[in-house]
Parts: structure tokens; C-alpha cells; sequence
């Protein structure tokens, strides 16, 4: 179960170094098998190789009316392995879809992370926060 949220920067060469925390589930889950890919929103998400394969079975099996989502998700999908320093190397492909240049930030989703760029994610969540919670939340009780 990933959760939390990290503040990473990207190296040169546009790898990410993994925090400890997610490194180890990472490793254990699927050997340090990772797939990347394109999220609608903007971000990018990544997948331990177990999660990725659900995922990606959902996904093929949607309706023809929903093939672009099928391009969106499965086309742009990229399996990387983590190095020995635990870094995932982000594809100048996915790094210009998701905006992401040096600051990013990893968000822990459950079953999966988002990586955002972190300008891109503040601006996103500070417009959600002015919108007000939505009607599923204000039943809900913290």
C-alpha cells in the first residue's frame, strides 16, 4: 500500500530516485519492475509489476467507445527497472507529457504512485481545495 507524498528532483539524466520507503515494496512486490505511463491528468503514473498487470487487464478490456483511453493508458506504457541506487529513469517521452523537467512530486495512491510536477501539482491541488468538497465528502466523516 503506497501512500504519502515526497519531493523529489530529477537527475540530469531524468532519473528519480525512489524514497527508501517505496524502494523496499518496489524491490519485494515486482524485483524492481516498474511500468510508467500517461495519466489524463497530467501526471504520470507508475506501477509495480503485479498492480501494472490488473491494471492493464482492465484497461484492454474496456469498449471500443473508450479505444483512445486504451492508446492513452497502454501505448505510452513504459517498463523500467530500477537501478542499484533505486533510481527509475523517466523517458524524455513521458517527462514532456507530464510537464515534468527537475521538481517532482510522488504521491503514494494505494495500489500504484502519481508522479506530478510539482508546480503542476500545487496549482492542481490549490484549484481543487477553492472548488470546495465535493457532495461524496461532505457526508463523510474525518
Amino acid at each position: 500500500m503506497f501512500q504519502g507524498a515526497s519531493a523529489i528532483n530529477l537527475d540530469v539524466k531524468g532519473r528519480m530516485s525512489v524514497p527508501a520507503r517505496h524502494r523496499d515494496a518496489l524491490k519485494t512486490e515486482s524485483l524492481g519492475a516498474v511500468t510508467l505511463t500517461k495519466h489524463p491528468d497530467g501526471c504520470l503514473l507508475l506501477f509495480p509489476k503485479i498492480e501494472w498487470e490488473e491494471f492493464r487487464l482492465k484497461i484492454s478490456k474496456l469498449p471500443m467507445e473508450a479505444h483512445w483511453w486504451r492508446r492513452i493508458f497502454l501505448g505510452n506504457a513504459s517498463e523500467v527497472e530500477m537501478d542499484g541506487s533505486g533510481r527509475i529513469l523517466i523517458s524524455p517521452e513521458l517527462r514532456a507529457a507530464s510537464g515534468i523537467e527537475r521538481d517532482i512530486i510522488l504521491l503514494g495512491m494505494g495500489s500504484h504512485l502519481e508522479i506530478w510536477d510539482a508546480s503542476t501539482y500545487a496549482s492542481k491541488e490549490q484549484f481543487a481545495i477553492s472548488q470546495g468538497m465535493p457532495e461524496a465528502l461532505r457526508q463523510f466523516t474525518f
